[in-house]
C-alpha cells in the first residue's frame, strides 16, 4: 500500500470527524434521505384549481453535493491503476402542483470535476468508484457541457396522473424496486424512460408495474439500451453481462417490471417480483421477512429472498451458442456456457433494539450462470452486499455481519451514526472469469455538520486471496468523503 496516501485520507477523515462534534439538529426540510441515498418527499405541492396556480404553487427541491474518491490497489496490474476522482455540483427538482390529478416533475443534475483531485484523461478507463461523477464517453469524444469532465443532464422529466391511491407516470423517472434503483450515492441518479404505475388501492399492498424502453446510468449523458453492453455508450454498468452485446441482443430492448409488496399479516412483509427483457431473460423474486418482538424494545427479524433467472435467448451449442453464462466474457468452467438459467438464495437475521442494529446475512448463487443485474437493484443488497461488491457470480457464497449504532438515538452524540460490515466472499476458483476470494471491511460514518448539511465518510478495505487459482490479487483500499446540503 502507499502509506502516504493512507495517511492523507486518514487526515481528511479525522478532520471531518473533528467537525462532526458539533450538535446541530439535521433538518432535511422537504425531503428525507433513506437507505442507499434514496429520496422520500416529506412535503409535496397541494392540489390547485387553475393552470397558472399549477406552476406558481409548485415546489423546488434543491441539493448541493460533493464527492471525493481515492482507490489504492495493493498491486497495480494492467488496468488496475490507483485512481481518484471528485464530483462537485447538485440538483434542482421542480414539481408542479396537481391540477385535476395531473402534475409534472423535472430534475436537472450537474457534476463537475475539479482538476485538483482526478485522473488524467488518458487514465479514466481505470477510474473505479469515482467514474460515476463524469462521463467517460464525453472525455473520449470531447463532448459534454464543458467539452470534457462536465456532466449536466435532465435526470428526471415525467408527467404524472394521480387517481385515488394510484399514480401513473410517463417519461424519464426514478423507479425503486428489487430490480431497479436510483442508487443515488454519487452525483446523478440512475433513471429509466417509459411508463410506470404504482398503486396502493389494495389494502396493505403496494403494486408497481413498469414498461421501460431505455435506461440512463449515472455517468451517461443520454439514455441507452436497458441490457446491451458496449463500453461507455450503451449499458456499461459495473454489473452488466459483457457477453450481451448489440450483436447478440440488439439495441432495442425493453424492460418490464412487476412488483407487489404486502403486509396484511401482522409483522410479516411479503414481496413478489418479476422482470422481463423479451427474448433475452426473465427473472422472478420471492421474499419474506417476519418480525418477532422480544420484550418491549427488541426484535428479531428473519428474512429470506429467492431469485430465479431464466434464459430467453434460446441459443445453445457450438453452432448457435453465445457463451453468455459469465458476465466477464469468460465462460470457462460453467455448467452450460450458453445459458442464462440460474438462481440465488439469500437469508438473514436482524436484531434491532433502540440505537443498535445487527444483521447476519448469507447468500449462495447456483453453479449455473451469473445473475444479470445492470439496473442498480443489487440481487444480494440488504443481505450480503458490501460497498462496491458484486457477489452474484455463479457458485459464489457470501457471509456478512453488519452492525450499526445510532449515537443520536442513544443520546450520546446528536445526529451521528456508524455502520460497519464484514463480508467473507467465496468465489469459484475453477472459473477464471470470476474474481478471487476476498474479505471486505466496509465502514460508514455519518454526521450532521449543520442545519441541512450531512457529511459521510466511507471506507472499504478489501483483502483478496487468489490462492493457487492463478487469479489476480484484487486487494485494495477505497476511501470516500461525501457532503450533501438540501434546501
Amino acid at each position: 500500500m502507499k502509506t502516504n496516501k493512507t495517511i492523507k485520507l486518514a487526515a481528511i477523515a479525522a478532520a471531518c470527524l473533528v467537525g462532526a462534534t458539533s450538535s446541530y439538529a439535521f433538518d432535511q426540510g422537504k425531503v428525507k434521505v433513506k437507505g442507499n441515498m434514496m429520496l422520500e418527499y416529506k412535503e409535496l405541492p397541494k392540489p390547485v384549481e387553475t393552470i397558472r396556480e399549477a406552476f406558481t404553487e409548485g415546489m423546488v427541491y434543491g441539493r448541493l453535493r460533493a464527492n471525493f474518491f481515492e482507490w489504492d490497489w495493493r498491486h497495480e496490474i494492467g488496468s488496475n491503476k490507483d485512481n481518484k476522482a471528485n464530483g462537485i455540483g447538485g440538483s434542482l427538482i421542480y414539481k408542479t402542483a396537481p391540477l385535476k390529478g395531473f402534475s409534472s416533475t423535472v430534475g436537472l443534475y450537474t457534476s463537475q470535476s475539479a482538476d485538483f483531485w482526478r485522473d488524467d484523461k488518458a487514465d479514466v478507463g481505470s477510474t473505479k468508484a469515482g467514474k460515476d461523477t463524469f462521463s467517460r464517453n464525453n472525455i473520449k469524444n470531447g463532448g459534454g457541457f464543458d467539452g470534457h469532465y462536465g456532466l449536466t443532464v435532465l435526470g428526471q422529466a415525467y408527467l404524472q396522473y394521480d387517481i385515488s391511491a394510484t399514480s401513473i407516470m410517463a417519461g424519464r423517472q426514478i423507479f425503486e424496486t428489487v430490480y431497479t434503483k436510483s442508487n443515488d450515492t454519487k452525483m446523478i441518479p440512475n433513471t429509466f424512460d417509459g411508463f410506470s404505475v404504482t398503486s396502493k388501492d389494495v389494502s396493505d399492498t403496494t403494486i408497481q408495474a413498469a414498461y421501460f424502453t431505455a435506461q440512463k446510468l449515472r455517468d451517461h449523458e443520454t439514455a441507452h439500451d436497458v441490457i446491451a453492453f458496449s463500453s461507455w455508450d450503451e449499458n456499461d454498468d459495473s454489473a452488466i453481462n459483457k457477453s450481451l452485446t448489440p450483436t447478440v441482443v440488439g439495441t432495442d430492448n425493453e424492460l418490464i417490471v412487476l412488483e407487489a409488496n404486502n403486509k396484511s399479516i401482522k409483522n410479516l412483509k411479503l414481496k413478489a417480483a418479476y422482470a422481463l427483457v423479451p427474448d433475452v431473460l426473465s427473472n422472478f423474486v420471492l421474499e419474506g421477512n417476519y418480525k418477532i418482538p422480544v420484550g418491549e424494545k427488541w426484535s428479531i427479524t428473519p428474512g429470506v429472498r429467492y431469485m430465479q433467472q431464466m434464459d430467453e435467448l434460446g441459443v445453445t451449442g457450438a453452432n448457435g451458442g453465445q457463451g453468455v453464462a459469465n458476465r466477464a466474457k469468460n465462460s470457462t468452467g460453467y455448467t452450460n456456457a450458453d445459458s442464462l438459467d440460474s438462481s440465488l438464495l439469500c437469508a438473514r437475521v436482524d436484531l434491532n433494539g433502540g440505537p443498535l442494529h445487527v444483521r447476519l446475512g448469507w447468500s449462495k448463487v447456483a453453479d449455473e450462470a451469473d445473475i444479470v443485474a445492470p439496473w442498480r437493484g443489487f440481487p444480494t443488497g440488504g443481505y450480503t452486499r458490501a460497498m462496491a461488491q458484486y457477489n452474484w457470480d455463479a457458485n459464489t457464497e457470501t457471509t456478512m455481519l453488519e452492525a450499526k449504532y445510532d449515537f443520536g438515538k442513544a443520546k450520546i452524540v446528536e445526529d451521528f451514526s456508524v455502520m460497519a460490515r464484514y463480508a467473507i466472499q467465496d468465489f469459484d476458483d475453477t472459473k477464471p472469469g470470476v474474481q478471487a476470494d476476498s474479505n471486505i471491511l466496509h465502514v460508514d460514518i455519518i454526521k450532521t455538520l449543520a442545519t441541512g448539511l450531512e457529511g459521510k465518510i466511507r471506507v472499504g478495505l478489501v483483502d483478496a486471496d487468489p490462492g493457487d487459482s492463478g487469479k489476480t490479487d484484487v486487494s485494495y483500499n477505497e476511501y470516500r468523503v461525501e457532503l450533501n446540503y438540501f434546501f
